[in-house]
């Protein structure tokens, strides 16, 4: 995100992510985007 990397983006990564380790694995990521994206003032 400091290289600006885009809410969008992150979620087409953790997305692309899913097929080489599992959608369980993957979606286990999406509550530390939230807080990061909460640390960093963005919805």
């Amino acid at each position: 995100m400091d290289n600006g990397l885009t809410r969008e983006q992150a979620a087409e990564v953790v997305t692309h992510l899913a097929f080489y380790v599992g959608w369980p694995k993957a979606m286990s990521a999406v509550p530390v985007l939230k807080e990061v994206f909460a640390g960093r003032g963005t919805q």
